[in-house]
């Protein structure tokens, strides 16, 4: 039988601890955000439609994006048992380099668009994290004031193949002599793909007020303040910043790039060098012969063509031809420590966040982005823990096995359309 007594207010004093106020609004804000999806909510609350769905769209009907994240989502994992993961160590090396985490932060363009702060927070943030961050050739911030922010960050650059090539030569030769160490040779766009919501959005460089954008303004005028009370957009390798984002990237892109250019850069630059957007184990052997440090397998984040290869899906296969002679990574579609987990178990190298990283940005700045590191890491830990895995390079092929549920998903696609 239970006994009852009256409570005594020491006693409720004791139990019930109130939380301190804070005027910290941002703090507050993103320590609520317990995962990257939380990050996002916030992220859509407090940018423009516009801006917020170039982020956050891909191509087309959206399937490529669709099936990399259901990649990630259809993973087993295999624990082990008694193993000892009291000391926890989630370092790895990449290119020659220790990073304190196994993943980096991928080439965004627009960066300043989604928020003020931009590629500074996104290289800041890194450097204090002891990992990568890559600076878009449609970056918002030049190649040398990157640098200055982040002096001790390891900073990479990331390059299109320009239809003027003495722009893209010049951008190759200012990173170099900014200290960038790696470059990533993008060979996936030659003309942009169809993002539609950008197209539907009205979305232009510079944004281009309308009914429906000043409307949508209203509830998030701390957006535009800043927008307008920070200096103009500027990209360095932009002769012309007028128009869509599609008709920037098609004037600018050039669809003859070839083998020839990856040369050209390769003669051009002395550090490591990698490339962006291999799509099948053929082209990932061809550059392998060709002596490239690393191989980045990527559909751009569904961006350019829709119902392309699931990078995370060919990853084992690459890794298993060419591995043991290149260093193999993956991006599209990581929204969870354990997705970067995964991938490190079926061999990759690295693993690279955009949408991430972008998210923490629109809901708080360099704090947001601080917050998607964190709350990643955080994930990365508990998972290898729980699998019993007291290091990265002990993560295995026998920790994960890869379900497959297009069908399901292209079925959720199809209902979504329908409506």
């Amino acid at each position: 039988m239970i006994r009852r007594q009256i409570p005594q207010p020491k006693e409720l004093l004791e139990l019930m601890q109130f939380k301190k106020p804070s005027l910290d609004f941002t703090g507050n804000r993103l320590q609520k955000a317990q995962s990257i999806a939380d990050l996002r909510r916030i992220a859509k609350r407090r940018t423009p439609a516009a801006a917020f769905d170039y982020t956050d769209g891909s191509a087309d009907r959206e399937i490529s994006l669709t099936r990399a994240r259901q990649a990630f989502e259809d993973v087993e994992f295999h624990p082990s048992i008694l193993n000892d993961v009291s000391q926890l160590d989630t370092t790895t090396t990449v290119l020659g380099k220790e990073s304190a985490l196994p993943f980096g932060i991928a080439p965004t363009g627009f960066t300043r668009l989604m928020q003020t702060e931009g590629e500074f927070a996104g290289s800041t943030a890194a450097a204090d994290a002891g990992i990568p961050f890559t600076l878009s050739t449609l970056g918002t911030t030049s190649i040398e004031d990157v640098r200055a922010a982040a002096p001790h960050g390891r900073n990479w650059f990331q390059l299109y193949v320009m239809r003027d090539r003495s722009i893209s030569y010049g951008l190759v030769e200012r990173a170099r002599d900014a200290g960038y160490d790696t470059l990533f040779f993008t060979v996936d766009t030659p003309i942009a793909g169809n993002r539609m919501r950008d197209a539907r959005n009205g979305f232009s460089i510079p944004p281009q007020l309308t009914f429906k954008t000043v409307l949508n303004a209203v509830p998030r005028p701390w957006w535009w303040i800043d927008f307008l009370t920070t200096p103009t957009l500027e990209f360095a390798s932009l002769q012309s910043t007028g128009g869509t984002v599609g008709q920037l990237l098609n004037n600018a892109m050039d669809p003859s790039i070839n083998f020839g250019d990856l040369k050209e850069i390769r003669a051009l630059w002395p550090g490591k060098i990698v490339i962006k957007g291999v799509q099948n184990i053929e082209d990932a052997k061809t550059l392998t012969e060709m002596g490239v440090d690393g191989i980045l397998l990527s559909n751009h984040g569904g961006r350019q063509l829709d119902q392309a290869p699931v990078p995370f899906h060919l990853l084992p296969d690459v890794v298993r031809e060419v591995g043991q002679d290149t260093e193999v990574m993956v991006d599209t579609g990581i929204m969870h420590g354990s997705d970067i987990v995964a991938a490190m178990a079926l061999g990759a190298k690295f693993t690279f966040i955009g949408r991430a990283y972008l998210y923490g940005l629109m809901a708080g700045g360099r704090r947001g982005v601080d917050r998607t590191i964190e709350i990643l890491s955080g994930e990365i830990e508990r998972t290898m823990k729980l699998l019993q895995v007291g290091a990265i390079d002990e993560l295995e092929p026998r920790h994960v096995t890869q379900l497959r549920s297009l069908t399901a998903v292209e079925r959720r696609i199809g209902e979504t359309s329908a409506h």
